[in-house]
């Protein structure tokens, strides 16, 4: 049986934060340590993390959410999602590829047009669909919002 917990990151798992971003290949940017929750095995091994990352001081983005693969399917990300949640001011954003929209949705996230984007987020999403293109991707990246 797989079980977890969560607990706030330690300084000591920052390096793993940072490796599990990369693996998941998601925004590796305003990684703080003291920011992040992260999920942990019956051995307090890191198995999941997310963090509430702030843009100045009026905007508040769920962010930087990666569990392991081995882990995926059990409930790892969900529970990081509520407890970080449970707590955060709104409005809460968030940026996922638009697959992942259906995910978010579940805990009342809705998706932004680009004129309901804050400026920062605007930046992005620009950025984003640029590279998309270039990509030919299918994905595209998408902005929610949770009041």
């Amino acid at each position: 049986m797989n079980t977890f917990t969560l607990r706030p990151a330690r300084e000591s798992e920052s390096r793993q934060i940072r490796e599990l971003i990369h693996l998941v290949g998601i925004n590796p940017t305003g990684l703080d340590w003291r920011r992040f929750l992260v999920a942990v095995n019956d051995r307090d091994e890191m198995i999941g993390c997310g963090q509430l990352k702030p843009h100045g001081t009026d905007i508040l983005e769920l962010a930087s959410l990666a569990v392991y693969p081995e882990h995926r399917g059990k409930g790892v990300a969900r529970a990081i999602v509520e407890r970080l949640l449970a707590n955060s001011p709104r409005p809460l954003y968030l940026m996922c590829e638009s697959s992942l929209g259906s995910f978010y949705e579940k805990f009342g996230f809705r998706a932004l047009s680009y004129e309901e984007m804050p400026r920062y987020f605007q930046r992005i999403a620009s950025l984003a669909g640029l590279l998309t293109s270039l990509a030919q991707r299918q994905q595209r990246l998408l902005v929610m919002k949770l009041q």
